[in-house]
């Protein structure tokens, strides 16, 4: 990996008129900023649809695109909306948060109507589209469908032929509910057509992106629906045992997540096929996959589907075999690994045995009791992703202005030298672009500024979680300059973006 840098932004995050990041005008922008500024990696985070809790790593399916990505704007100059109909539609009460409500309420609608009209303009690719997506796309529009039939119910809950896919009982609620399920067949080549144009910007501006696997898949999803049997499941569609974390000092009652488990033996037998065509899915929209949750693929929590974290049970992962095998699938596409957890020795060493380049997480350094800590700047090499923090952790900020961390932040303005009437964000900032990681990245909310209440999610439930948006205008011309200097100081210039500029 070169020595580059990169912004943590989730699309969802991006400036909009309409209530919700977009994969149209300012998703471009924003391409643009990245490589005024010199950076080279956009992080995002996943970009399937959310469901209940709005989680982007709890989608309905691990293919389908976030319906609310699809840029409105657009849809009107491809003259798929007017004017009168955006005018109409209000979608947020704030500029600076999303509203789930509001944008089911409203954008849902809009997309009805844009899809109602797209055969009139008949797009040649759409059937192409259809064809080269079908081994996924019309089990998530059948899906989707009866979801809307059932009056949005898990697939669990709904009558109980209708929850073998392929039962004659699904069969004919498609064809009961056909305009619904070409509803969503047609969603889904609007979100892939203004993706792949996303895709093919940041190509031309020489931005790379970084994609997200989610480690786990939701329950109430399209994936475990029609492929129930790579799951740990009853044959009544129950679970014995679901996702969580154990009891420990951060979590003192444990956590219970709720996801289905893997079920890894079958997945071996077949050579891990069902596995490897997700994550090859989504190597077709990034250039580096970032491995949500690496631990579980080491070791993974089960806890009782009817009980407490406390009677939970680490069972085994796949381990490096499934990589191997993506190495060979791929082509050893690049990974960056979320190495972050419970670091056990066998963990570490299966880390370190990969190859693959980990995380180091600035807000984890610095506690006075572990001062050799992993995440101390001067334990960082080169194969590493620095960051100030991920999507989970407070603003830089918040951190260094929440009491609870008095310790930490005023060793690690000793660490850095920082004074008084210094900047914190920019001492931090520079500490970390200054590291030896090959990778530094940082999210928006950070070279904003902001702090806790720009805050993306909290695990600990504090909050309202995914809901951050930042505001039009924020990214100035000194922000941009700024960065691009600091990225010239470190040797973190993106020279493939610069090239020109570079020559001088």
């Amino acid at each position: 990996m070169i020595r580059a840098a990169g912004v943590l932004m989730p699309i969802s995050s991006l400036p909009s008129a309409h209530g919700f990041g977009t994969m149209g005008k300012a998703a471009r922008e924003f391409v643009d900023f990245l490589a005024d500024s010199g950076q080279t990696y956009w992080q995002m985070l996943p970009l399937g649809p959310t469901g209940f809790g709005n989680s982007p790593y709890q989608c309905l399916s691990s293919y389908a695109g976030n319906p609310y990505f699809i840029d409105l704007d657009e849809l009107k100059e491809d003259g798929l909306l007017t004017a009168a109909e955006l005018k109409k539609a209000v979608m947020f009460k704030t500029e600076d948060e999303a509203d789930y409500g509001l944008l089911y309420k409203e954008r849902i609608p809009l997309l009805r109507k844009a899809c109602a009209r797209l055969p009139h303009l008949a797009p040649e690719d759409y059937f192409t589209f259809l064809e080269e997506e079908k081994h996924w796309v019309k089990d998530y529009a059948v899906f989707m469908a009866i979801k809307q039939a059932q009056k949005g119910k898990a697939w669990v809950s709904w009558p109980e032929d209708m929850r073998i896919h392929d039962s004659q009982a699904v069969r004919e609620a498609a064809a009961e509910n056909r305009e619904e399920v070409v509803f969503w067949l047609r969603v889904q080549y609007l979100f892939y057509k203004q993706l792949n144009a996303l895709k093919a910007y940041c190509e031309k501006k020489g931005i790379r992106v970084i994609g997200d696997l989610p480690f786990y898949v939701a329950s109430d999803s399209v994936d475990v629906w029609s492929h129930p049997e790579q799951f740990e499941m009853k044959s009544d569609h129950t679970m014995a045992y679901v996702s969580g974390m154990p009891v420990d000092g951060a979590n003192p009652e444990g956590q219970k997540w709720g996801n289905p488990l893997f079920d890894w033996n079958r997945m071996r037998s077949e050579g891990y096929r069902w596995w490897l065509d997700r994550a090859m899915h989504q190597f077709r929209f990034c250039d580096v996959l970032r491995i949500d949750h690496f631990r579980g693929y080491q070791s993974y929590f089960a806890v009782p589907a009817d009980g407490h974290p406390k009677d939970g049970r680490f069972e085994q992962g796949p381990g490096l075999e499934l990589f191997r095998k993506l190495d060979e699938r791929s082509g050893k596409r690049p990974l960056l690994l979320e190495d972050l957890g419970h670091l056990t020795p066998d963990f570490l060493a299966m880390v370190r045995e990969s190859g693959y380049p980990g995380m180091r997480i600035l807000q984890y350094a610095f506690d006075p009791n572990d001062p050799g800590s992993l995440y101390m700047p001067f334990q960082y090499d080169h194969n590493t992703a620095a960051y100030t923090g991920t999507h989970d952790n407070n603003t830089l900020k918040g951190w260094y202005e929440d009491k609870n961390e008095k310790k930490r932040i005023e060793r690690a303005k000793k660490y850095f030298g920082a004074h008084n009437d210094d900047d914190l964000t920019d001492v931090f900032l520079r500490g970390l672009y200054g590291s030896v990681s090959d990778l530094a990245i940082v999210p928006m909310q950070d070279l904003l500024g902001l702090g806790s209440e720009a805050r993306f999610n909290d695990p600990s439930g504090n909050g309202v979680p995914w809901t951050w948006r930042m505001l039009k205008g924020s990214v100035s011309k000194s922000l941009t300059a700024k960065l691009k200097e600091m990225m010239l100081l470190y040797c973190r210039n993106n020279w493939e973006a610069n090239k020109d500029e570079n020559a001088m």
